[in-house]
């Protein structure tokens, strides 16, 4: 399988692309096309499906938001998709081998870790050294989830970083007392009061979130950059719509929009360089 990374000036040829493969039959089209979306999207996506009908015309979009994990389960058991947007590679892939795939995947936006506690902060975490603490409840993604699974990765990276202890991710993974299904449930039981802390994304630090939570950075250099590829789903009856939401998402209005809800371009060269793995 291939997924395109886009570069700036390949993005807005790519996106024309599909708009001209999907131009014919957009206007009159009276069913809605549906977006399985990561969770980690919603808000993103809410924005993007209105504007995307105000802008193109035509059929509304409906949106299904699960853990991208869930999402290629539904799809590979035959549930009506038009479009899936995935938060990371691995389950793409498996939607793709799987034959669902109209074509290629593209890489759209990319993400990065945050770790958030609550703003009352019962565990005093002021420091990432902190979550080793006996006696805190953490709450991660499940590994089967992108975000579990970026998590993991990147507190494996801390755990080699100078003056966090060798044995950093055995510590901070025996706090965990929970392990959730996508990434708004972590940000959720945080926001409640129901862990001392979580790692989520940065765009789900929303400003109703940033209210009820404090939140500490990992630094880029032990951090993990998200990676989110859309593609639009094959054997739908809607693919020609299907394809010019992808554009849309692809082109300049939906590149802000995203930035806006707190991700990252698709061409950000700088933030797209690798991580320390």
């Amino acid at each position: 399988m291939t997924i395109i990374g886009l570069k700036h000036t390949r993005a807005a040829a790519f996106a024309a692309a599909l708009i001209g493969a999907g131009a014919t039959s957009l206007h009159g089209q009276s069913d809605p096309i549906t977006v399985f979306a990561a969770a980690s999207l919603t808000d993103a996506f809410n924005d993007l499906g209105r504007r995307f009908v105000q802008q193109q015309g035509g059929a509304p979009v409906r949106f299904n938001y699960a853990g991208s994990q869930q999402l290629a389960l539904q799809i590979q058991q035959g549930a009506q998709a038009d479009v899936f947007a995935s938060a990371d590679e691995r389950w793409m892939k498996t939607v793709v081998d799987s034959g669902f795939a109209d074509s290629a995947p593209v890489v759209f936006a990319h993400n990065r870790l945050v770790v958030v506690v609550p703003a009352t902060n019962p565990g005093r975490i002021d420091r990432l050294e902190d979550l080793t603490r006996r006696g805190l409840k953490i709450v991660l993604a499940a590994d089967a989830v992108p975000v579990g699974r970026y998590s993991r990765q990147a507190l494996e990276q801390l755990g080699s970083a100078p003056g966090f202890p060798s044995d950093y991710v055995k510590r901070v993974m025996a706090n965990v007392v929970s392990q959730e299904e996508n990434v708004k449930a972590v940000a959720t039981k945080v926001q409640l009061g129901e862990a001392d802390a979580g790692i989520v994304y940065r765009s789900d630090v929303t400003p109703s979130v940033a209210r009820v939570v404090r939140v500490l950075d990992i630094p880029d250099r032990y951090n993990v950059l998200a990676t989110y590829p859309i593609v639009a789903v094959g054997h739908s009856p809607h693919t020609a719509v299907a394809k010019r939401f992808v554009a849309f998402v692809l082109g300049d209005t939906g590149q802000r929009v995203l930035v806006e809800h707190g991700l990252i371009r698709a061409d950000d060269a700088h933030a797209a360089a690798p991580s320390r793995r």
